[in-house]
Order: C-alpha cells, then structure tokens, then sequence
C-alpha cells in the first residue's frame, strides 16, 4: 500500500509540473566530400552551439579525388599530394582530420564516414551509383543511421544537373533512405545552395528527371539563412565568420579556399517527397535560426 501510495503521489506530481519546452532539433548532413559541409555551415553552428540542437554527418566519399588543388598544402603536409599517387594514398586521412577541425567548429556530434570512392569528377549521378559507389551498403547504412537517430531535418545539396554527380548521388541515397523509414518517424530533407548576395532571388532546384525522388515540393517556400545579418557590438559581426573558420580547416584544398565571403544566403527547399507538416515544421525552425544572438551587455 505505501509504494502504491508512493507512484500515486509521483504521479501526481509529474502531472503538475509545467510542460517541457519544445525538442532541440535533431539534424543529420549527407553529403558526398569533406567540405561539402560548408554549405551550410551558419545554419548548422547555429542549431548545434546556439539552438543546443545535435547534428551528426554522414561523409560518403574519402575526399581522394581532390589531389589536383592541394599545391599550397603541399609544404604544410610535407607531402607532393598533387602527385596523383601520392594524394590518393595520403588524402583520405588529410581530409578527415581537416573534416572533423570544422566539425568541431561546428559543434558536430558525430561523423560517419562510408569511405566510398573519390574518383574524378564527373556530373553522372548513374556513374556514381552503379559504378563506383556500393549504393546498396551507403543506403543500407543510411538507413540505420535515420532509424537510431530519431532526427528531424535531414541537409543535403541540392541535386541540380549541373552539380557534381557525387552531390546528385549523396542526395538521392539521403531520400531513398527516409522514404524507407516509417511515415510516422521520417525526418525532413532539406536541399541547400547557396547565394551570392543577400538581395538575390531565391535558388530554385529542378530535380533530376531519371531520379523523380528528387523532384521538389511545388510551389514551396525557399528557407533563408543569412550569413551577412549583422550583429553583436556595434553590428561588427556576421555568420560568414563561421564559415570562414569551417574553409580555413580545409587547408588541403586551395580552390575551395577562394570561397571566402563569396556566399551572403544558404538557401533551403523542401522535396515532393517531404511529408505532411514539413512546411510548418521548417518554418518554425528558420524562425528560430533568424534571431540573432543576445548583443553583451552594455558598460
């Protein structure tokens, strides 16, 4: 009788207490290469060091591939990596220590990496799918991830024609792997560009017409994150900052190296795919991504 007594006044008490303020988000990155993470890294360092939200990453590639801009990178390594023989062999382990640098800034939890190959660049989806990646293992895989991750938001590029076919084929794996999940637990996956100036007109996406998973929701929105949104003392700060941090961990890959302040937007669309809500549901987390932080208190 008085343990009984005892769960019913517990109860009592859990049932009074007010309710608990909505969920953290839970994010999970796909993307191809290391330092395809900078697309969106302002929107991820936001959810994941000032939302309190976690964010993992999944990285398909080993990154072998981009030997042939690592000249600058070759005195700080001690290693001739654009040697094609020499970068392939040193670059995959480079290129995950440069990859979990920006992940700390980033404040990503986890990564994943799939280890598939990097082998040069092509815009074929169907070539990176059926040739050179085990689409059935990185599907599998992703799969496991989503269904131990309970995650929200799924980022991803956006797979435009034009774009690497590594890109395409991260994507359409991402949405192949949620639309395996149970309707009631499938995340929302987000495909993101981004824009050069904070007045340009919101990047819209096609969709690959082999792959109609990739097609997106018609008519949907367009989410913004604006790097360039000023704040702090004196309105001397910006999110660009973030993502200047983020490409200088990425020292093994000079082009990339030439992004710096190039982008102001990370755009955000939705896919057909999406289920019902997700217009709802992203919108409250880009309201919540678009308040700026706290100015310090004034002396």
């Amino acid at each position: 009788m008085r343990r009984l007594a005892w769960l019913l006044l517990v109860g009592t008490a859990l049932a009074q207490q007010p309710k608990t303020a909505e969920a953290p988000p839970r994010v999970l990155i796909v993307v191809a290469h290391p330092d395809d993470e900078s697309c969106f890294a302002a929107t991820t360092y936001r959810i994941a060091k000032e939302l309190g939200g976690t964010v993992d990453q999944a990285v398909l590639t080993d990154g072998e591939g981009g030997y042939r801009y690592s000249l600058l990178a070759e005195p700080y390594y001690g290693l001739k990596l654009t040697d094609e023989a020499v970068g392939r062999a040193h670059l995959p382990a480079i290129r995950k220590q440069e990859l979990l640098q920006a992940g700390k800034v980033l404040g990503i939890r986890h990564h994943y990496f799939f280890d598939q190959k990097d082998l040069h660049y092509t815009q074929d989806a169907h070539e990176v799918l059926e040739q050179t990646w085990d689409q059935k293992k990185v599907r599998a895989r992703l799969q496991q991830l989503l269904a131990a991750g309970h995650y929200d938001f799924v980022f991803t590029l956006f797979p435009d024609p034009e774009t690497h076919g590594g890109h395409k084929a991260a994507t359409i794996l991402a949405l192949e792997a949620v639309e395996a999940q149970p309707a009631a637990r499938r995340p929302i996956v987000l495909g993101c560009e981004d824009s050069a100036r904070a007045d340009a007109k919101p990047v819209t996406f096609r969709g690959l017409d082999d792959y109609p998973i990739t097609q997106p929701l018609a008519g949907g929105p367009t989410f913004q994150f604006n790097r360039a949104v000023k704040f702090g003392f004196r309105n001397a700060l910006d999110y660009s900052i973030i993502v200047n941090w983020v490409i200088a961990a990425h020292k093994s890959q000079g082009l990339f190296q030439m992004g710096y302040n190039q982008y102001d937007l990370e755009d955000f669309s939705l896919f057909a795919a999406d289920g019902e809500g997700a217009v709802a549901r992203t919108e409250q987390l880009f309201q919540k991504l678009k308040r700026p932080p706290a100015p310090p208190p004034a002396k």
